[in-house]
């Protein structure tokens, strides 16, 4: 784990993180989210790998599902622990490509892009099977993540954005040759303003690894995983050459 680097969710950035990620609680986004999870998880535990600020963990939580969480971030944990229900999730402070809870997960799942916080294939393949061997028979690892979209660089370009919204201003600057790349988040809030009453915007940045859909399929191959689905989005669509992102699916071997 020696290429894994401070958590950018820091003190700094965990307070701001939600409002900068508003788009992703909206209800048509995060409704769908729980709704698969929670038929996966079925009977339960399940395990939220970067549990953050509890954006899923909680919602999911209140549909009966026991939920355990594990995030590198004692910041982010403290934003969740501040919210109605956040005291009650059983959170262990670690690495999410070694770190163990427990055992018998009916569910494991990394939302929002989050494999990519691990910035090795080795720790990625590392992740799949410290997932792997919590499972339970049959067991389900959920990933959400972007596609990398190297087609919309035409050459010379470094950078790509990924959402542009009235409050957040989302872009990647890429490395094609080790697969790394820097996400910039810019955040206006609107509680802060200069002297000539300009909204100000803050600027924070996280590194990555991006992923190919084919790679994490051998990932979980490694790990004793079969892929079982792999959708566009939350709703189920048909995943296709041009979607931007997927939810993929893998399980483990039923007794």
């Amino acid at each position: 784990m020696d290429d894994l680097e401070p958590s950018p969710f820091d003190e700094r950035v965990a307070p701001t993180y939600d409002s900068g990620s508003a788009h992703m609680f909206e209800p048509a986004v995060l409704g769908p989210t729980v709704e698969v999870l929670h038929e996966l998880a079925g009977d339960g535990p399940a395990l939220e790998l970067a549990i953050g600020t509890g954006r899923v963990a909680l919602p999911l939580a209140a549909r009966g599902v026991e939920v355990h969480g594990i995030d590198f971030s004692d910041a982010m944990v403290a934003e969740l622990r501040r919210k109605p229900g956040g005291d009650l999730l059983p959170v262990t402070i670690g690495n999410m490509a070694t770190t163990r809870v427990g055992t018998g997960y009916r569910l494991a799942y990394l939302v929002y892009n989050t494999i990519t916080n691990l910035l090795t294939q080795d720790d990625q393949v590392e992740c799949f099977r410290t997932v792997a061997a919590q499972l339970a028979p049959g067991g389900a690892f959920v990933i959400e993540v972007f596609v990398p979209q190297l087609r919309r660089m035409p050459p010379g370009q470094t950078a790509v954005p990924f959402h542009v919204g009235t409050r957040h201003v989302g872009l990647d600057t890429v490395d094609v040759v080790t697969q790394r790349c820097t996400s910039h988040h810019f955040v206006s809030t609107l509680d802060r303003v200069d002297d000539a009453g300009r909204v100000v915007a803050t600027h924070s940045t996280s590194a990555h690894r991006y992923v190919w859909p084919s790679e994490l399929d051998l990932m979980a191959r490694l790990a004793g995983m079969t892929l079982r689905h792999r959708w566009a989005d939350w709703s189920r669509a048909p995943f296709t050459a041009d979607c931007e992102s997927h939810v993929s699916v893998w399980t483990t071997a039923s007794d």
